[in-house]
């Protein structure tokens, strides 16, 4: 798999925003919301993790890492941050954690290629999900392509910039779907059960954890093999005026008269459409999958960085 050229440097991530937790049980209450194990998380790894309704359909999806025994920070995309931190503080009850929004005190950078694990030098984290300290700011490893190492790095507001080239929003979001990196955004809150979106496959799951709103429904699906779709890696077929949304319907030439799947998140680049979208397995054994209705534009399956496996 390729990605378009100059894919190292940083982008600022403006479209993201990022929720504090502060207070001696504040790790204890996001583990008791989220789909990861908050309680065992130490300051030297971040989590993937999912917040979920009751129903065990993904609100949001979030980075979440502490910065010290009572503080951890969580990472999501802006438009969703409202509605989430309105949520989450609906649940804290008397625990002794108070969630603010700290968007406007932490800036987030998004960090690719070689050029950028150089500029991090020694304190590039080597594993998924590692976490470290570079300069008073964190970095965080992310799922990326084999020649292609991603970071997350946060930082104060007022720091000066990451000393790498300039990438795009728009760059990164391209090397997020390339990564098979799916995030739940407005148009598709609710839609989707983590396996759906292969969270678990990106480390954002964890099964052995206790209880968390939705968490019945997840664990169902997981251990009684009742999982049928699944979210995959597609390049739309050239079309000028066209352009793939999240939350856009994708239909499948064998079965016109209802909707396959759905758009998780899209992105151009070098005038290429790609999207991850969430559709049946099955719909990929044969036939072929189109944009927004059953005689719309093509999409092309492209490889995922990991493999899809099945609930065992």
């Amino acid at each position: 798999m390729t990605t378009h050229s100059n894919t190292d440097g940083a982008a600022r991530l403006s479209q993201w925003g990022v929720i504090r937790a502060q207070g001696e049980d504040a790790a204890k209450f996001l583990h008791s919301q989220l789909t990861q194990d908050f309680a065992l998380l130490g300051l030297q790894e971040a989590r993937l993790a999912g917040f979920c309704s009751a129903k065990g359909r993904l609100l949001a999806t979030l980075i979440g890492w502490k910065t010290s025994d009572n503080e951890v920070l969580l990472a999501l995309p802006a438009e969703l941050l409202p509605a989430i931190l309105k949520r989450l503080t609906m649940f804290v009850m008397r625990a002794k954690c108070k969630l603010s929004d700290a968007s406007a005190d932490v800036a987030l950078w998004g960090l690719n290629g070689e050029a950028a694990a150089t500029w991090l030098g020694e304190a590039a984290p080597a594993a998924r999900w590692g976490r470290a300290e570079i300069s008073n700011a964190t970095v965080i490893r992310l799922p990326g392509l084999a020649t292609q190492p991603r970071f997350l790095l946060a930082q104060s507001a007022d720091a000066p910039a990451p000393a790498l080239p300039p990438l795009s929003e728009a760059d990164w979001q391209a090397l997020e779907l390339l990564s098979g990196q799916p995030w739940v955004l407005s148009s598709t809150s609710e839609q989707f059960v983590p396996q759906m979106l292969n969270l678990e496959l990106l480390g954002g799951v964890n099964f052995q954890k206790g209880c968390y709103p939705g968490q019945e429904v997840v664990a169902r699906m997981q251990y009684r093999g009742t999982l049928k779709r699944r979210t995959f890696l597609f390049e739309l077929d050239v079309h000028a005026d066209v352009k793939a949304q999240p939350g856009q319907e994708i239909f499948h030439s064998e079965d016109p008269g209802q909707p396959a799947g759905l758009v998780a998140n899209a992105a151009l680049t070098d005038g290429r459409g790609l999207l991850l979208a969430e559709t049946k397995i099955a719909a990929l054994a044969s036939g072929s999958l189109h944009l927004g209705a059953p005689d719309g534009p093509l999409l092309r399956p492209l490889a995922l960085p990991y493999e899809l496996t099945e609930p065992q």
